[in-house]
């Protein structure tokens, strides 16, 4: 990135930090890349400014945050949250709407943004297939009928169309309020109050209430604490486990309600159990609006569990084929990497010890008195070891070829090499059990397909080698990621939660995750019926949080792709030719830090 743009993108951020100090009355608003980052300004990112289209959705992405810190009250807004889960996000849209619009009320250039970012956001709307009502979510028609209605903007023939399969639902239960709330947008609890009652009462969402029963009575079956007993003959299943039920605490349900996580908090007793349901209610939050239709066909398993023996070796085989042309540069890789690693610590001597290497800086005093005893030193025991990695790999379909195998290297060289520096490695990969939604489309069909369903496939997260287990012991599963018709989907957001609640139950003090991935978070059929960036939205916030709010330290690599506008600190590579001077760097400069090590 040059100079030139790097100046042109802090200019653009001073006046856009700016603007929302004066727009929102709070002049301790901040957007400088820091852990203390105000969370008002978090969402405002400024990955490009090459198109004049990144000016305007900046600018207007800008206004609606400095906005919602001015109009929108958080108590009244969870006051009136309505409870029906499905309502729940088309009630965060008529909010937004209503804060947005008392801007382009209050000043001309607002609304301008507004109306000149929205006319851009329709115009890119792409439906190749678009026959019936089940082509476009509710959602996303809501939203395109509070434009209309509230901020005036002019829909194409595109976006009439996928109003129009909506519309009479809309009309049917909002139109007689219409008035009533055009008249109290200043007034946000009788707005907020009167949009909850409608969407509580609208027909679209009687049948997903009584589907969101039976899900919630499927859950609760499976939770059934029998399932331990079944696994007391290993304790890698306990952990494996354990690992699930920790998930399942997270992702299995994440439409929480806010207000029972306050009074969660406030039975707790220490600091540390504050500090845990604190963390446990931000990804609560971050989750609020990221929806699992179920979760019981999700799978976590070993890598050696996915194929037999001798078909691991025949692979792992296959994969040192790949690198037999690299072994010179892995060699040399290794080598200098590890001396860059071991460079860091601080390496100090105790003097004046009975037993050790003989300290040659006291020998003239025997010389001068042979009665005087001998000195020795001895190097001091350093703490440079407790750190543990987690390497995150995307096993994706996109991935087959090329990238998989760049991928497969890459950790087996960084498990390698770190391990010789005494660092843990831990080695994990993420896909979908099935193409086009598998048992969970299967489910959703039979229960007449309800709206929205939010994540709509069978995860499959994939442990290729536990932080406790050698490279040597594991070295064979490595090559299982280049097994055939593994790779299919992949949904990055929650197999970023779930390697995140592995590493962050770890006890190393230092902990740093690592993301392999060729770009976005893509599925096929829970894209097909919610809006398309369900899935992109929430891998942002999960990342954004780990990032900005633990002690978790995250570095993602692009594969042919660059990953930076998901990942503060991101590389791109596009070959193992380019790996070794890439990952000395961006590890030296990891570990170039003395706060975690003494």
């Amino acid at each position: 990135m040059s100079g030139k743009e790097n100046s042109l993108k802090e200019k653009f951020r001073l006046a856009l930090t700016s603007t929302s100090k004066v727009i929102s009355d709070d002049f301790t608003l901040s957007n400088k890349d820091s852990r203390e980052k105000s969370k008002d300004l978090n969402i405002i990112e400024i990955d490009d400014l090459t198109n004049p289209s990144d000016f305007i959705r900046l600018r207007a992405e800008t206004d609606s945050v400095a906005l919602k810190k001015k109009f929108s009250n958080d108590e009244i807004y969870k006051k009136n949250l309505p409870t029906n889960n499905s309502s729940r996000s088309l009630y965060n849209i008529a909010e937004k709407i209503r804060y947005e619009s008392l801007g382009g009320k209050m000043l001309k250039g607002i609304e301008k943004n507004f109306n000149e970012n929205y006319s851009q956001i329709i115009n890119r709307k792409r439906k190749d297939q678009l026959k019936t009502k089940e082509d476009v979510s509710v959602s996303e028609a809501f939203e395109l009928y509070m434009l209309k209605n509230f901020h005036q903007i002019n829909l194409n023939p595109l976006t009439t169309k996928m109003l129009n399969f909506w519309e009479k639902d809309f009309q049917k239960s909002i139109d007689n309020h219409k008035k009533y709330l055009q008249e109290n947008l200043e007034n946000q609890n009788n707005y907020s109050s009167r949009f909850s009652e409608i969407l509580e009462e609208m027909d679209i969402f009687q049948s997903e209430d009584d589907d969101e029963k039976k899900e919630n009575n499927q859950n609760q079956e499976q939770d059934n604490p029998s399932n331990d007993d079944r696994n007391k003959d290993s304790e890698d299943n306990k952990d494996e486990n354990n690992d699930q039920e920790t998930q399942a605490s997270i992702d299995a349900d994440y439409n929480v309600d806010e207000f029972n996580l306050d009074e969660q908090l406030s039975d707790n007793d220490t600091d540390e159990q504050n500090s845990e349901q604190i963390v446990q209610k931000n990804i609560d939050n971050i989750n609020l609006d990221y929806k699992i239709f179920t979760s019981q066909y999700d799978e976590i398993t070993k890598a050696e569990n996915l194929e037999n023996a001798d078909e691991a070796t025949k692979l792992r085989k296959t994969l040192d084929q790949q690198l037999v042309g690299f072994q010179d540069v892995i060699t040399k890789l290794a080598n200098k990497l590890q001396r860059q690693l071991l460079a860091k610590q601080n390496r100090a001597w105790e003097f004046d010890l009975e037993e050790g290497l003989l300290d040659s800086s006291k020998l003239p005093r025997i010389i001068i008195d042979p009665y005087n005893s001998l000195s020795f030193k001895k190097e001091k025991d350093l703490e440079f070891k407790d750190t543990i990695v987690t390497l995150l790999i995307d096993n994706s379909g996109s991935m087959r070829g090329r990238p998989i195998t760049i991928a497969a290297i890459c950790a087996d060289i960084l498990s390698r090499t770190l391990e010789r520096c005494s660092v843990k490695v831990e080695i994990l990969g993420f896909t979908t059990k099935n193409w086009k939604g598998g048992q969970s489309r299967e489910l959703w069909n039979k229960n007449s397909k309800p709206k929205t369903p939010g994540r709509l496939n069978d995860l499959r997260h994939i442990i290729y080698k536990g932080a406790d287990t050698h490279w040597r012991q594991a070295k064979n599963n490595l090559g299982l990621m280049l097994k055939e018709g593994l790779l299919k989907e992949n949904i990055d957001g929650e197999a970023i939660s779930w390697a995140y609640n592995r590493i962050k139950k770890r006890k190393e003090e230092r902990k740093i995750l690592m993301v392999i991935s060729d770009g976005a978070p893509v599925d096929d059929s829970t894209l097909s019926v919610n809006s398309g960036d369900f899935l992109e939205k929430h891998l942002k916030k999960m990342v954004k949080f780990i990032e900005n709010k633990t002690e978790i330290e995250v570095l993602a690599i692009g594969i042919g792709h660059d990953v930076s506008r998901y990942y503060d600190k991101a590389i791109k590579i596009t070959d193992v030719n380019e790996l070794g001077d890439v990952m000395i760097s961006q590890l030296s400069s990891l570990f170039d830090t003395k706060k975690k090590f003494h």
